[in-house]
């Protein structure tokens, strides 16, 4: 790829590429100047180019949006040890590869408070970042005080998604009693859902199983927690997302089942989004089964990957088709040493793999060039979608006037191998060892400056900044907006049954009912609740003191 160099830090001219987005693809130049797109268009016609201006010769390249990648872990805390690619390492990583913002999660220990949590994780990543990155918040307990700290995290931090467990008992997982609160206060809130869906329940108990049987090397991890657990779960939470009328996002979609839960939901009108990631894209779960412990706990994460070696395809069809929607990576990486911890109890592996460095390019692979998808659905998935979702779009995920300067010139001839020697995490181990990847990120360019060029990384740390999101994104609410106004169910006018029970008691109108009704909350909280109770006791007293007789029967909701 032939440039001019210009001395300086002024703008950026890319000349003669191909500009795709997500909706069409075009021979364009693009003009950087001040973080921001100033001008997208075939032979721009500059009257002068400004002082310090370089000029990238892009002919025969591809100039895309930068990737976003909609879920990593960055120096997580878990399973008593740190993830090792901190906010440096991983967007150092991240820019290498093409991406140039991440979306990390904030999980405050069961108990803890949502924003003391959310200032814990800013202030590490804010004087490390490389590109930008925002955050989603876990819900890992539930009280009147999450409830109260989620509305402060939307309107005071920027934050418009919220993730809820399923899965890991005792430790982050929520019940169907506390998920159906948590959705409703998302709703709200307008904030999307967020679910990692496995049966924590099924899962605790097949690992005691494994165990008794004498398995406890890391196919037993595979083995505790088949694909049905995680379908079953996957299933669950849009029931009860679609009761309220909430919109859902399952997080790291690993298995066809799962998969083809959400296919049929969203086939069914079902407003819910599955997130693949590169790893059950580009990989699969045979490795479980490796005769080395070190190679088979190196792809240890949950849920794990499945041992059927035609679900990457099948997820990527999926992908490719609409029935998932976007690519994340859950990068959370650890090294041998870290993944030792289980070496006798495969429930003490740490769960995490790579993937914030190779996801473009094992999409591009996967999917590009095994003809799955073409290169407007891949900045789709790998970038425009997401954007959409987290009300990001048009300022990422787009190239337009107006639009961020991130943006990769990506060469869909180039190849590269994938391999833990070459790198640029701090992990070890790579899941995606020895892979041929066509597709390559020549140039990234982050925040309007170049941060990766030829192999070589030109980061910053603390260059990339925290980007807040308004909730209520249209691409994710514009139908929930609708059925709520027109989908209601309304109750039929009648007059009050006066006849005979099969008691033989004369049915009794009462008017507390009538103005019980009319006082109940109806914001779904657990409120509301207390409230029935409360007035149930009152119309039963009312009943007693005035001698009519008044019962209530709970099955039916009647008075009598």
């Amino acid at each position: 790829m032939e440039e001019a160099r210009s001395s300086g830090h002024g703008g950026i001219l890319i000349r003669g590429g191909k500009v795709v987005n997500e909706d069409r693809s075009e021979l364009a130049d693009v003009y950087i100047e001040k973080g921001v797109i100033q001008d997208v268009g075939p032979k721009l016609a500059l009257p002068a180019l400004p002082p310090g201006t370089r000029v990238i010769e892009a002919a025969g390249k591809l100039v895309l949006p930068g990737g976003i990648d909609t879920h990593t872990h960055m120096q997580l805390p878990f399973m008593g040890t740190q993830a090792v690619d901190d906010f440096y390492h991983g967007t150092k990583a991240a820019v290498a590869g093409g991406t140039t913002m991440i979306l990390d999660f904030v999980i405050p220990t069961k108990g803890d408070s949502l924003l003391e949590a959310y200032d814990k994780w800013k202030s590490w990543a804010d004087p490390k970042v490389c590109c930008d990155y925002s955050f989603h918040v876990a819900v890992t307990w539930w009280s009147a005080k999450v409830k109260e700290e989620m509305e402060i995290i939307v309107n005071e931090r920027g934050v418009n998604s919220f993730k809820m467990f399923m899965a890991y008992k005792d430790v982050f997982m929520l019940q169907d009693d506390e998920l159906y609160p948590a959705f409703c206060q998302c709703k709200k809130l307008g904030a999307i859902a967020q679910v990692h869906a496995e049966n924590g329940h099924l899962i605790v108990e097949g690992a005691k199983k494994m165990l008794e049987m004498g398995i406890s090397g890391p196919e037993g991890h595979e083995l505790c927690r088949p694909e049905e657990v995680e379908a079953e779960a996957t299933q669950r939470a849009i029931t009860i997302a679609s009761c309220i009328n909430c919109p859902i996002y399952i997080v790291h979609v690993m298995s066809k089942s799962a998969a083809n839960v959400i296919a049929r939901a969203r086939r069914e009108g079902k407003v819910v989004f599955g997130e693949p990631i590169a790893a059950s894209l580009g990989t699969d779960g045979t490795s479980y089964w490796d005769k080395d412990w070190r190679t088979a706990a190196g792809y240890v994460m949950g849920p794990p990957l499945r041992p059927d070696p035609a679900t990457p395809g099948y997820l990527m069809d999926l992908l490719a088709n609409d029935d998932l929607t976007v690519t994340g990576t859950d990068n959370c990486t650890f090294n041998g040493c870290q993944k030792a911890m289980g070496k006798d109890d495969f429930t003490k592996i740490p769960n995490g793999v790579n993937g914030v460095e190779d996801r473009m390019s094992v999409i591009w692979e996967k999917g590009v060039h095994c003809g799955k998808m073409d290169e407007n659905r891949f900045v789709a998935v790998t970038s425009t979608n997401a954007a959409k979702i987290f009300n990001l779009y048009p300022r990422k995920g787009k190239i337009a006037k107006g639009s961020d300067a991130d943006i990769v010139i990506w060469d869909p001839h180039a190849s590269r191998t994938i391999s833990a020697k070459t790198h640029h995490q701090a992990v070890d181990f790579n899941i995606f060892e020895g892979m041929v990847c066509h597709g390559v990120p020549l140039v990234t360019i982050s925040r309007g400056k170049v941060v990766f060029e030829s192999g070589v990384l030109h980061v910053t740390a603390g260059d990339g900044k925290y980007i807040p999101r308004k909730p209520f994104a249209e691409y994710v609410f514009k139908r929930i907006w609708q059925r709520d106004q027109v989908c209601q169910p309304k109750p039929v006018q009648r007059e009050p049954y006066v006849g005979e029970l099969a008691s033989g008691q004369p049915i009794v109108h009462n008017p507390t009912w009538q103005k019980g009704l009319n006082k109940i909350p109806s914001d779904h909280s657990n409120e509301g609740g207390k409230f029935i109770l409360a007035w149930i006791s009152q119309v039963a007293n009312e009943g007693r003191e005035k001698n009519t007789g008044v019962r209530f029967n709970t099955c039916r909701g009647d008075t009598y």
